[in-house]
């Protein structure tokens, strides 16, 4: 097989496990947002559970399928949960309210 093809493979290989990582994570994160309770979400300021839920669901599909410009808003979705809502979540259920 000519290198250049062995590169061109690889590279797709490696793209195909991201975007499937990160429809996992979002798959989880949609499930993770469900178990959470109601009130924390409007206590952190942020939409509601099933809108969060949605989000993540709709993000994981996107990203499976690989639309073109929609997987890449979708992880983006799934990025702020991960790492902007989900911490904030995470304190206010713990009973840290620290800035």
């Amino acid at each position: 097989m000519d290198p250049a093809l062995q590169l061109i493979v690889g590279y797709n290989f490696l793209e195909g496990l991201l975007f499937a990582a990160v429809a996992i994570a979002g798959v989880v994160g949609a499930i993770m947002a469900a178990t959470v309770r109601e009130d924390a979400f409007t206590a952190g300021d942020r939409q509601g559970k099933w809108v969060w839920v949605a989000i993540m669901a709709a993000s994981a599909f996107v990203v499976m399928t690989r639309f073109p410009f929609l997987s890449w808003a979708g992880m983006v979705a799934i990025g702020v949960y991960w790492f902007d809502v989900r911490p904030q979540l995470r304190n206010i259920l713990s009973g840290n309210y620290g800035w």
